[in-house]
């Protein structure tokens, strides 16, 4: 547990603008502490100050190093453009007063500071077919405008992130060692996931023989990482920590996975389960008109096909997690994993049941 931060003594280590006035949490988030502070002149900007959890992302120089890298980039290509900007912003990171990208204070605590993002909304589930088109353009540019970022490639961060093939080690490691006697009361989860491991490591495949490209992605894309305006315009991804090298499709697959399934990830009436077939349309629709600049036709090809994907892995991680004992997700009931699990089991059999609408779909937008 955490003692109280002093606030205003970490504010001012940033080149922040203003007097500090005051400082409270906000957001949500699993991982790291968010809190938006104010200054007193209204003025000047809102900041955003977070405390990295340095437990999860060890490298707090390359996670840093990361972030200054692509906040730079995306300003920089925003600036340069004439037209088709839009809307869109970069996230500002400040530096600290001694021109760092981070502050660690005398308990051990690693905190960064970005300018608050004035007049945006975020949200869980798109809610309209606009947001949703606008959604998946934000997507789409945010990766046209890393794909020429210069230099070396980004740290690995969260090494394995999406690693089918590791995720399955774990799996097949928590079945023999059931180490909470989970597994017999769980077979015919189990079974849908063996079923389909094989066909679900199709994209590993063409990873391991160079067939889809490595590039830059956000591999965290859930719908709430996208901030709009009270025109319900996408202007800003945010949540940078986990962008690094990996392929696109995990990012889109995400996405989908999270937007297009018509109940919350942890409902456990599966009846409310099921695969929004339009929204998913739309979001498609606005990812190509960025994407479809410089996605391979083989990535175009799998882009429905990573849906699924994504829909396995998270549904094999919760389940994997259920079986060791819930080491890694937070849950309020012991059963929490599984609803999980079942859920996104659940989310993938509708997947597969609209799967040919779904491929047709990518087919006739990118051939138009």
């Amino acid at each position: 547990m955490h003692s109280k931060p002093d606030y205003k003594s970490i504010f001012e280590q940033f080149k922040t603008e203003g007097t500090f006035a005051s400082c409270a949490p906000i957001g949500e988030g699993h991982i790291n502490d968010t809190f938006l502070a104010k200054t007193a002149e209204p003025e000047f900007p809102e900041y955003v100050i977070q405390r990295i959890n340095h437990a999860i992302f060890k490298d707090v120089d390359g996670l840093m190093e990361n972030i200054r890298r692509i906040t730079s980039h995306l300003q920089n290509k925003l600036n340069e453009a004439t037209s088709g900007a839009g809307h869109t912003v970069a996230m500002r990171l400040i530096e600290t007063i001694g021109q760092k990208t981070y502050f660690k204070d005398l308990a051990g605590n690693y905190w960064r500071c970005f300018e608050f993002v004035k007049n945006h909304t975020n949200h869980d589930a798109p809610l309209s077919l606009h947001r949703a088109f606008e959604g998946g353009k934000a997507l789409g540019k945010f990766q046209l405008l890393l794909s020429d970022l210069p230099g070396e490639p980004l740290f690995e961060i969260l090494p394995d992130f999406h690693n089918l093939k590791k995720r399955l080690d774990n799996f097949n490691q928590a079945l023999t060692q059931n180490p909470v006697g989970r597994v017999d009361s769980v077979k015919t989860e189990i079974e849908k996931m063996l079923d389909r491991a094989d066909e679900m490591l199709l994209v590993y495949r063409l990873g391991e023989a160079g067939k889809i490209p490595v590039r830059i992605t956000h591999n965290d894309t859930k719908f709430n990482n996208i901030l709009f305006d009270d025109k319900e315009n996408a202007i800003c991804i945010i949540d940078l920590d986990t962008v690094m090298p990996g392929f696109v499709l995990y990012d889109f697959g995400d996405a989908i996975r999270t937007l297009a399934n018509t109940a919350t990830e942890d409902e456990d009436d599966l009846l409310k389960v099921s695969f929004d077939l339009v929204l998913y349309k739309s979001f498609a629709q606005g990812y190509l008109t960025e994407a479809g600049k410089f996605l391979t036709p083989t990535e175009k090809e799998h882009l429905a096909f990573s849906a699924k994907l994504l829909t396995y892995i998270m549904g094999l991680r919760f389940l994997t997690d259920h079986i060791a004992g819930d080491v890694y997700y937070k849950i309020s009931r012991p059963s929490h994993n599984l609803v999980r699990a079942r859920n996104q089991i659940r989310l993938l059999e509708c997947m597969e049941e609209n799967f040919g609408e779904m491929q047709k779909a990518i087919a006739e937008m990118h051939a138009s």
